[in-house]
């Protein structure tokens, strides 16, 4: 674990060096008196933990952990300092830990065999993905990133789940810092906002770094787009199969019963992002559409069991779609269950009324009264 010290006193330096070198696999890579170098280093090198005071000349610990958080840098940092009433500000920029000074050796210790089981982890999971030669990013019903070898890694916070969401959906294309600050950061003061996005992305580069995907975040002075030539996504294959498939009949109804299981809900899951609520609804209108044409062939193949199982789905999803409940209906009647088609309709109707205020549509009642008297 490579560790660098700032501490304008030169005897802390000492202690510290002294109470880390005790600790296997620790390296201490660097030692300054001032922030100026010690952020010139964290540009160029990495370091897992950077021990910090917080009263410095020029700029204080605190000043020197915005500015470096602002970068997107999310190094581990732990402010090492002699004043207990600046700890809320600490964890304001991300603090690891906070240590009060006069330092025991027992305290640090603790703090860096903390870091180091984190960092093993880290590389187990790493390793575990070392090999894929295809991820996947699945966004129907959920949010996640997995291996072929089913290794999921966990979102670090909301937002970089969200934030590759929102590149995701964008589909390859350059989105501006602008509109992502706009869309995703709109509750906070705009130069917060800035600082957040930048440790957004270093957070999300982060996590594709795991799949070897580092580089499908791309990124320029004002714009940031996500690559997808390398990933298999399923929303871009289900929607790419829906407009293949045009007909659906004996010939391919098992390859379209396999497309409507790309369906494992709507868009990003539970994660209610205002950003995508209408791309939600388009989804959900592209997979109804399909599912209608699926239904009715496989009623024409005369397998009601699988078509009312996808029609049980999409009612859950909204009872009052009068096409659904004519296909539905439909259903009933080819199984000649005339005490469902009926407790079917009077539920629709209870329903609409109780919405809406309003009966069936003449289209439905009819439709209904015709399935009825053919089972009579």
């Amino acid at each position: 674990m490579r560790i660098i010290m700032i501490d304008d006193e030169q005897a802390m330096h000492l202690i510290m060096k002294r109470i880390l070198m005790k600790i296997v696999d620790v390296e201490i890579v660097g030692c300054f008196r001032e922030t100026t170098s010690a952020f010139s280093y964290l540009e160029n090198h990495d370091a897992d933990l950077v021990f910090i005071d917080i009263s410095m000349p020029k700029e204080s610990g605190l000043e020197f952990a915005q500015r470096l958080r602002a970068s997107g840098k999310l190094v581990r940092l732990v402010f090492v300092t002699s004043h207990k009433e600046y700890a809320l500000s600490a964890f304001d920029v991300y603090a690891y830990d906070y240590i009060v000074k006069p330092v025991k050796q027992d305290r640090i210790h603790q703090t860096v065999q903390r870091v180091i089981l984190e960092l093993q982890s880290e590389k187990i999971q790493m390793e575990q993905v070392s090999s894929t030669s295809k991820v996947m990013f699945n966004c129907l019903g959920g949010m996640d990133i997995r291996s072929v070898q089913n290794v999921v890694v966990k979102w670090k916070t909301s937002k970089s789940a969200e934030l590759f969401g929102y590149l995701l959906m964008h589909k390859g294309r350059l989105v501006s810092r602008g509109r992502i600050i706009e869309d995703i950061f709109s509750e906070m003061p705009h130069k917060n906002a800035e600082t957040y996005l930048n440790t957004t992305v270093y957070q999300l580069r982060k996590l594709l770094d795991t799949y070897g995907l580092k580089e499908s975040l791309h990124s320029d002075n004002n714009h940031y787009a996500l690559a997808l030539n390398q990933v298999h996504v399923d929303m871009l294959s289900f929607e790419e199969g829906c407009k293949q498939m045009i007909e659906i009949d004996d010939t391919n109804i098992e390859q379209a019963l396999e497309l409507e299981q790309l369906y494992a809900g709507d868009l990003f899951g539970d994660r209610a992002f205002p950003w995508a609520w209408s791309e939600v609804e388009r989804l959900w209108l592209l997979y109804t559409t399909f599912t209608h044409r699926l239904c009715r062939a496989l009623l024409n193949k005369g397998d009601t069991q699988t078509a009312i199982r996808l029609l049980t789905k999409l009612t859950a999803h909204n009872e009052l779609d009068e096409a659904t409940i004519m296909l539905y209906m439909k259903a009933l009647a080819v199984q000649k269950n005339k005490e469902a088609l009926i407790r079917q309709y009077l539920h629709y109707m209870e329903t609409l009324y109780k919405e809406l205020g309003i009966t069936p549509s003449p289209e439905v009642a009819g439709y209904y009264n015709q399935l009825l008297s053919e089972l009579n």
